[in-house]
């Protein structure tokens, strides 16, 4: 492997959090590009982007080892002001969104929904290889997933179990923010996080040897 910077993820002190410790050398916050944090900040003066950043940070705080992302998605909507709520979802999770809309229905906000097949267009039909029919003949549709609930006029957004790469494109075309319930990993009970976990043990093999 040729040489890199080093940056945040090759960090054992995390000495950015306040408590004391000592920063490494490369630390971010020492060679970080002129202006750049600077000019981060100016998001955070008023706006959107602004009332995001502090509600997230007061949702944080209220329920720290409390609250279950669920809840807390319920809480930082409701603190946002937001009344309706996208869910963009895999056909595979389509129980696991009726639920949630329940919930969210619950607490009184309106729900819409965009499963990734809407449209059954065939994957050959957008140029994908025949191949790919294997494991379904119709193509997952992110970007019309976007565009269904933009047209809803939804507020905020949820992202459910899209395919790597399909989520990419929703959160590129989605007008309102984006927050993740569910990150699909159809091996780990959508979990994906269990692989770096056991990256030392069960899923060791998945370091290359290159």
């Amino acid at each position: 492997m040729t040489d890199q910077r080093r940056s945040c993820i090759d960090c054992g002190t995390k000495g950015c959090d306040g408590k004391g410790a000592r920063r490494p050398d490369f630390c971010l916050t020492d060679s970080m590009p002129d202006g750049l944090l600077d000019e981060s900040l100016k998001h955070y003066v008023d706006g959107e982007e602004a009332e995001i950043l502090r509600t997230a940070a007061t949702v944080e705080h209220d329920g720290y080892l409390r609250w279950c992302r669920v809840q807390e998605t319920v809480e930082f909507a409701k603190r946002m002001g937001y009344r309706r709520i996208g869910i963009a979802t895999c056909v595979g999770l389509l129980n696991e969104s009726r639920i949630l809309a329940r919930i969210l229905r619950s607490h009184g906000f309106e729900v819409f929904g965009a499963g990734c097949k809407a449209g059954m267009v065939c994957k050959t039909d957008v140029g994908i290889d025949p191949e790919c029919c294997e494991v379904g003949q119709n193509t997952c549709n992110p970007v019309l997933q976007a565009e269904v609930l933009n047209h809803e006029g939804t507020e905020l957004n949820i992202m459910m179990g899209l395919c790597v790469g399909h989520d990419c494109l929703f959160y590129r075309h989605s007008k309102a923010p984006v927050t993740t319930l569910v990150a699909k990993d159809r091996v780990l009970a959508n979990n994906p996080a269990g692989a770096l976990y056991t990256a030392g043990t069960y899923y060791k093999r998945l370091e290359s040897d290159q």
